[in-house]
């Protein structure tokens, strides 16, 4: 049995992290039975989550999960695609976990009223008497993170114009097909799906989730994977919410 550690249900999601979410997607289309417990990203072996513990190996990283995935149980998640679609692919989720991602954690961590209603939580259990430096010291070091990703250097609308280009690229990607690659959920679905459903929550109120939800094929998209991969979540219809 394979045990996935990650943060678990928040956010009005089933898993706070994309990067969880990437994982436990990928778990779901291997169709391998695992466990999910909650951690906190001083236990794993790289310090950040996921990490997955199968038959005593630890595996830290949602890429080098994947491939551990692969290489153990022969599975492979591009099956069906070209070489030419598999580097597209691998491109794609290059660009939703190093653009897109920081423009998710800017809306989260940066905007003070969505990290008091979100982030500062996590901290709620530290002593009271040092609880609230816990809270700045993450905060600022987040936000420092966030203007070394390259996207924090901006102004304010500008990283979020940078943000949606990205967004405009998948959404021209997916097109009218139900994945962004085809007609079967491949990889990449899993990364997108983590990053885009982290954005368009409505726990959130952003510039980057209302412009996110201009793109009516992304949001159908959420939908459609939160109903394949996570039917039994109680998730609002995107266009419901909206």
């Amino acid at each position: 049995m394979i045990t996935l550690y990650g943060f678990g249900v928040g956010f009005g999601l089933p898993e706070i992290s994309p990067f969880v979410t990437k994982t436990e997607v990928q778990l779901k289309m291997a169709e391998l039975p695992y466990r999910k417990e909650r951690a906190m990203p001083p236990a794993s072996p790289k310090g950040q989550l996921p990490f997955i513990d199968d038959d005593g190996e630890a595996v830290a990283d949602s890429t080098f999960i994947r491939a551990h995935i692969e290489r153990r149980y022969g599975f492979d998640f591009d099956a069906g695609l070209s070489l030419q679609q598999r580097a597209q692919a691998w491109a794609f989720e290059r660009m939703i976990e190093h653009h897109v991602y920081w423009a998710l954690v800017g809306a989260r961590w940066v905007d003070p009223a969505n990290f008091a209603k979100g982030p500062a939580h996590f901290f709620d259990g530290a002593p009271e008497h040092n609880r609230e430096k816990l809270r700045e010291d993450a905060q600022f070091r987040v936000a420092e993170n966030y203007l070394l990703s390259g996207l924090g250097r901006h102004a304010p609308d500008d990283d979020i114009d940078l943000a949606v280009r990205s967004l405009f690229a998948l959404s021209v990607q997916l097109g009218d097909k139900s994945y962004l690659m085809g007609e079967k959920p491949c990889g990449v679905d899993a990364t997108a799906f983590g990053a885009l459903a982290g954005i368009l929550t409505p726990f959130f109120e952003s510039k980057l989730r209302g412009r996110a939800e201009e793109f009516p094929n992304l949001t159908a998209y959420v939908d459609r994977m939160m109903d394949q991969y996570y039917p039994e979540f109680a998730w609002t219809k995107l266009r419901q919410a909206a």
